[in-house]
């Protein structure tokens, strides 16, 4: 039987490596999504695909990346018709980004692939199996405190 403390070092070390697999994974689908960029380029581009066009400083903001590398990524993604820009109605200093035809057919080709390959990871595992990893990541992240296993007064 393991102590509370080793089962908590074996958690570190499982989310470690889904960490380090997750990565791994991304720097793949940004190759797929086009070798010529940067993997930051690809989460730019999925974020455009999941919530449309916005301004390059809310896209910053969105993805986590300061505006002087979004507009540069931006800017090279556009050159090779991955996105356009427009005037924003409200301003026409600003303009809008968003995803050309192109765009969005690479960005939907990668995700495709990146499902394909978790699919490949988890084909063989009980729905049951799913839905409870789903439900533990979900309280992880959410920060949810379990109460199973509290020691008294912790």
């Amino acid at each position: 039987m393991q102590t509370r403390r080793e089962l908590e070092l074996a958690l570190g070390e499982q989310i470690n490596a889904l960490l380090s697999a997750g990565r791994a994974l991304s720097e793949r689908s940004a190759a797929h999504f086009h070798a010529g960029l940067q993997p930051a380029a690809f989460h730019i581009a999925r974020w455009l695909y999941a919530f449309g066009p916005a301004r390059p400083s809310a896209i910053a903001e969105a993805v986590g990346m300061d505006r002087s590398s979004t507009s540069t990524l931006i800017g090279r993604m556009r050159s090779l018709g991955l996105l356009d820009s427009s005037p924003a109605s409200d301003d026409r200093r600003s303009v809008i980004v968003g995803l050309t035809e192109e765009g969005r057919q690479r960005v939907a080709a990668t995700l495709e692939e990146r499902g394909r390959e978790f699919q490949a990871r988890t084909e063989n595992w009980p729905d049951e199996d799913l839905a409870r990893l789903a439900d533990l990541l979900g309280r992880l992240t959410k920060g949810e405190r379990g109460s199973a296993g509290r020691r008294p007064g912790g």
